[in-house]
């Protein structure tokens, strides 16, 4: 054992250099603020949705008209103002993990000013009534506000005591992931799986207790329950392995040709009309594509409609019936949505698209274990389409109420996983070169 003599030598190292904790106390408070910029951004999101209601609920045919003018006009603003805010915003996090991005293009992709961007054009999307999500928006937005801990660290910092750009983007990306879903675990895992290819060791501690910070502030907002409800699966017995199998591969086979979709539509080398429609007329092309989500939406009754929160929700506590064939609308849904360009993500829809398949098998096999089989659509439909078949898991497992599920729902993220990736490449990295494709080659840069 040390003496105490080490010990309060040891101690006083610790506490010698200012600077050190200046360091650490500006990343928590970036951790804090992100957390709060995520919750706040969550609000904004869900009046945005509500307010479209509201207007289907005063005139039903009204999404005709305001769906894509909303879409164009999301097209509009951030092609015009803020061009690295469309898409997703986890291939610009990634994107900017790249060595070969330096300081001068990093504001391509993260930025404070692309934060602001994307949450005012995120929530537009939502008030049109798209299909996406706000979970892929919060790793850019909170990514942002933990960048700027660079602006503020003090100057002539002793070696290995700074947060570099690197470690900074990890915590801020996953932070965002932890706030916006309300499980910190789920943060870290998405930092581990998708982000930390290169982790910090010596900061490693400091950003996972960034990312469980900013969680434990979404807990604080919203509570301790799961987003999309609690799944109250019975015991789990070998009946569930058949129907579970075939769900798994139809999720791997659905999430894989979702995300070869995405990656196909996205990259504009398809020699189709409606690729070459789309680069030359992006907000017309927007507003097409507004008008098909309208058209889809009243078709469905208003369920394709949004994120899919309220859908996904009431088929996991099993208070609603889901239109016939609402997993393959809402996934057209979603794919015209990204398509049409505006600031969107896909986690809330693949889950409510995930949940409808399972509820889907469950009915075709007249099942009785409608449950669960809900929760292994979402994980893996989640698992397949993003490719992240950990964080997938971790996301759903937080839902189900007990651990019976918990073996069940790790085999079949990766059966789907694995059957998704026969099928396509991993979606993130493929956007996230896409991404890179804005930076201008080493000669052309200093032109």
């Amino acid at each position: 054992m040390n003496s105490p003599g080490e010990w309060d030598d040891a101690l006083r190292r610790e506490l010698a250099d200012w600077r050190v904790w200046a360091v650490r106390g500006l990343v928590v408070a970036l951790a804090i603020l992100a957390g709060l910029t995520i919750v706040g951004f969550t609000w904004l999101a869900e009046t945005a949705s509500a307010q479209f209601t509201v207007l289907r609920r005063h005139a039903a045919w009204a999404p005709l008209l305001w769906t894509p003018l909303c879409a164009a006009a999301v097209v509009w603003l951030t092609r015009r103002f803020a061009p690295g805010a469309a898409g997703s915003g986890i291939p610009q996090v990634m994107a900017t993990l790249e060595p070969r991005v330096g300081e001068a293009e990093r504001g391509l992709f993260v930025s404070l000013r692309l934060s602001v961007a994307k949450i005012l054009l995120t929530a537009g999307g939502l008030l049109g009534g798209l299909s996406l999500g706000r979970e892929g928006p919060s790793v850019q937005i909170a990514a942002g506000i933990m960048l700027q801990a660079r602006r503020f660290m003090p100057a002539n910092m002793p070696p290995g005591a700074a947060v570099g750009v690197h470690g900074l983007l990890v915590a801020g990306g996953a932070a965002g992931i932890a706030a916006a879903f309300n499980t910190p675990l789920g943060g870290v895992m998405f930092a581990i799986e998708e982000l930390a290819r290169a982790p910090e060791q010596r900061s490693s501690g400091l950003i996972i207790a960034a990312i469980v910070l900013a969680g434990l502030v979404a807990v604080s907002a919203h509570g301790n329950g799961a987003y999309f409800g609690v799944i109250h699966a019975s015991s789990i017995g070998l009946d569930l392995l058949w129907p579970g199998l075939l769900l798994a591969i139809v999720a791997g086979i659905a999430g894989g040709l979702f995300s070869r979709l995405l990656i196909a539509s996205l990259s504009g080398q398809s020699p189709d009309r409606f690729s070459r429609f789309r680069a030359r007329r992006p907000v017309w092309f927007a507003a097409g594509c507004g008008l098909a989500v309208a058209v889809i939406g009243l078709v469905t009754g208003g369920a394709a409609f949004g994120s899919g929160y309220g859908t996904t929700r009431a088929m996991v506590e099993g208070s609603g019936t889901m239109p016939a064939a609402y997993a393959l609308f809402k996934f057209l849904a979603t794919w015209l949505t990204t398509w049409s360009g505006v600031p969107a993500g896909i986690f809330a829809p693949s889950l409510a698209i995930g949940a409808a398949l399972g509820n889907d098998i469950a009915l075709l096999l007249y099942h009785a274990q409608v449950p669960a089989l809900i929760a292994l659509g979402m994980v893996g439909f989640l698992a397949a389409a993003t490719q992240a078949p950990l964080t997938a898991f971790i996301i759903v497992m937080e839902m189900v109420d007990g651990h019976a599920m918990v073996l069940s729902l790790m085999a079949c993220a990766l059966v789907s996983f694995v059957v998704a990736r026969a099928i396509s490449p991993p979606l993130y990295p493929s956007l996230a070169r896409m991404q890179l494709g804005r930076v201008k080659p080493p000669a052309q840069a200093g032109e």
